[in-house]
């Protein structure tokens, strides 16, 4: 059993640092806040080099977060997920068509007072999930390979639509409702470049890594004796990320108190209504608990990483809107984590949940 696997079966244990997962993550928000204030230089140093816009150190982290999960995908059981014509549609449905939609109505309901504010929670509800939600899903106990599949398809639907959408939910929409217009102007190039790091670098290291390693050495060697051995780093990777993501924002964070609440409130309303609606969808469509899990947290999860980076590049580093994308990931961490042990609550009203044993 590995790190990132949380064992659900009476009796089982929990390892120490899934056990106290929450408390790692607190920890690390708090670490990186105060870091960043004692030591202001860091901040400095830790974005002195980007990649699309992103702190290299963030990017090494996600890196190394995402690698060990998607090296446990069994991509020839790809084809399965891709035949779940259900699973698909509805995942494309939640996230290019009610996301967006519900963020765009919170923000507003919300909101109405503070433009800045809400046109940086709009540009988080229009960046879908391409990388943390696969931590998530894996500690749920979620489909793996479906996860790849939906993660897959949202990085193509982000580069095609993200520009679009975003023009619709800033500019048009407003306009033909009476309301406030705000313009965006996202460079796709921009986009593509975030995803083909964020999402192709550890996608092609893990498919790479378990090709050549059952080639060599067999299926059975590679998921009891290699997979554990990585493990690990996926956690350790979402943590450090954390304190340097926290280093970097968490003055802004500090210095409005207010605000971070007035911002954080939508969250954690589209957080929980993303989640527990996709839930129950896939509960309802007939999907088995590894599908319905994998549906929601895809769903509910958004990629910050994007969001922060656009918010900067087009309205500034002290702009309101780049707040918003910072405090995303500050409501989004502890809600999913939490989400994960609801899931994991959730499992027992499912027929024929996956054996544990077959998650290796």
């Amino acid at each position: 059993m590995t790190a990132t696997e949380v064992p659900t079966a009476a009796g089982g244990r929990l390892s120490t640092l899934d056990k106290y997962l929450p408390v790692w993550i607190g920890a690390a928000m708090l670490a990186g806040i105060a870091l960043g204030q004692w030591i202001p230089a860091v901040g400095k140093a830790l974005n002195a080099i980007q990649i699309g816009g992103i702190s290299l150190p963030i990017a090494a982290g996600l890196l190394v977060m995402m690698y060990p999960v998607l090296a446990k995908v069994r991509y020839d059981r790809l084809d399965t997920v891709t035949a779940d014509k259900r699973l698909l549609a509805s995942s494309l449905v939640l996230n290019w068509l009610v996301g967006p939609a519900l963020m765009f109505a919170l923000a507003w309901v919300f909101l109405p007072d503070l433009p800045e504010f809400r046109t940086g929670l709009i540009i988080v509800g229009l960046a879908r999930c391409i990388a943390m939600v696969i931590i998530w899903n894996d500690l749920a106990c979620g489909d793996r390979e479906a996860a790849a599949v939906l993660v897959a398809l949202n990085s193509v639907f982000q580069v095609i639509a993200f520009g679009g959408l975003g023009w619709l939910y800033l500019d048009a929409l407003p306009r033909w409702l009476g309301l406030d217009a705000t313009g965006l102007d996202v460079s796709g190039w921009e986009i593509a470049a975030n995803v083909a790091v964020f999402l192709g670098i550890p996608l092609a290291a893990g498919y790479l890594t378990r090709t050549l390693g059952e080639r060599r050495k067999g299926r059975d060697w590679y998921e009891s004796k290699f997979l554990p051995r990585i493990g690990p780093f996926a956690l350790h990777g979402l943590l450090f990320t954390i304190v340097v993501l926290f280093a970097l924002q968490g003055e802004a964070i500090i210095a409005r108190p207010l605000d971070v609440v007035r911002i954080a409130l939508p969250l954690l309303a589209y957080f929980a209504l993303m989640w527990a609606g996709s839930f129950l969808l896939g509960k309802g469509i007939g999907l088995n608990y590894e599908r319905t899990t994998t549906l929601a947290f895809t769903a509910a999860g958004n990629n910050f990483e994007l969001a922060i980076a656009v918010a900067i590049a087009t309205f500034g580093a002290v702009s309101g809107q780049a707040l918003a994308g910072v405090v995303g990931p500050l409501i989004e961490v502890p809600v999913l984590v939490g989400l994960v042990y609801v899931s994991l609550w959730a499992r027992r009203f499912f027929r024929a949940p996956e054996p544990q044993a077959a998650r290796s």
